[in-house]
C-alpha cells in the first residue's frame, strides 16, 4: 500500500521477524500490532497508511446512516436494533485480512442470533447508568456507534486511539462520523489497536475506573481488556463480531458469530 521498494520491505520484514522471536507467549495481538505498525511507520515515514481507506469507510457508512436511523425508529425494540447496527459496523476491519461488503454484511447481522446474549443485563445497566464510556474501534464503524449512542439517550464519552494504527479510529475519524455532536471525544492515550490499560494515560484510566457502564467495541478492545486483572472489576459490555478463529475459540462460539457479552466481575 505505501511502498514498492524491496529493500525497505525486506528491512521491515527482518525487523518484525526479530521482534516476534523475542515475544513472551502472553503478549496480546494489540501489543504486537502496536510494535509492528511503529516499525512500518519508522521505516517508511508514513504514519497513517490507512488514511484514505478510513475516509472511504466513513463516507460509505455515512451513506447508510439515514437507513440505519430509520430502522431503529421503526423497530419494536429500538435499543436492540441500535445494538445490532453497532455490531454490524464491527465488520469494518483491515487488521484481520478478511474482505467484506458493508451493505451485505449489515443485512446479515439483522438476521443473526446473538450467540452470547446479555441484553437484559445491558438494559438494566443502561437504566442505572449516569454516563456511558464507549471504547471505539475502527473508522467507519464510528458511524454505527453513533446510532447506538443516539438510541441510548444518555451522556456519553467516546474513546479513540492516541495516534493512527491500522484503521482504528483517532479523533479526526470520530469527528468525521459526527460523534462530536452526540458525545465527548477523548483519547485513551494508547497507540495500540486495542485498549491496554498499562499503556493508557492516567486521565483516561481515571475516567475508566469511575465509569458505571462501559461499552467495548471490537476484537482489539476485547483482547486488551478481557484477560487483564486491571479490568476485572470494570462494568464492561463487549460488543463485537467474532471475525477470527482465535477470538471465536476464546469466547466458545463459532467464527462469524455476533456477541453482546457482560464482563464477569470478581
Amino acid at each position: 500500500m505505501i511502498t514498492s521498494d524491496e529493500n525497505i520491505i525486506w528491512k521491515i520484514l527482518s525487523e518484525v521477524a526479530a521482534y516476534l522471536a523475542g515475544l513472551p507467549i502472553e503478549a496480546t495481538p494489540p501489543e504486537i500490532g502496536r510494535r509492528i505498525y511503529r516499525l512500518i511507520a519508522d521505516n517508511t515515514g508514513v504514519a497513517d497508511p490507512y488514511l484514505k481507506i478510513k475516509e472511504l469507510c466513513t463516507q460509505q457508512a455515512l451513506a447508510l446512516y439515514p437507513e440505519m436511523k430509520q430502522r431503529v425508529a421503526a423497530s419494536s425494540d429500538p435499543l436492540l436494533t441500535a445494538l445490532r447496527v453497532a455490531i454490524a459496523g464491527n465488520i469494518i476491519d483491515f487488521g484481520i485480512g478478511v474482505d467484506f461488503d458493508l451493505t451485505e454484511d449489515v443485512e446479515k447481522v439483522f438476521t443473526q442470533e446473538l450467540r452470547i446474549d446479555d441484553y437484559s443485563d445491558f438494559q438494566k445497566a443502561l437504566t442505572e447508568a449516569q454516563r456511558i464510556v464507549f471504547l471505539g474501534d475502527n473508522a467507519g464503524e464510528t458511524v454505527f456507534d453513533r446510532v447506538l449512542i443516539e438510541a441510548m439517550e444518555k451522556p456519553a464519552t467516546y474513546v479513540v486511539r492516541e495516534s493512527p494504527v491500522i484503521n482504528d479510529a483517532v479523533r479526526k475519524d470520530a469527528e468525521e462520523a459526527g460523534l462530536d455532536k452526540v458525545a465527548d471525544i477523548i483519547s485513551s492515550g494508547c497507540d495500540a489497536p486495542g485498549t491496554i490499560p498499562e499503556l493508557c494515560s492516567p486521565g483516561f484510566l481515571e475516567i475508566l475506573s469511575s465509569a458505571d457502564m462501559i461499552i467495548s467495541k471490537g476484537q482489539g478492545n476485547y483482547e486488551g481488556l478481557s484477560s487483564k486483572n486491571a479490568a476485572s472489576d470494570l462494568p464492561i459490555f463487549f460488543l463485537l463480531k467474532a471475525k477470527c478463529p482465535v477470538i471465536a475459540r476464546d469466547l466458545g462460539i463459532e467464527q462469524g458469530s455476533i456477541v453482546l457479552k457482560r464482563h464477569k466481575l470478581k
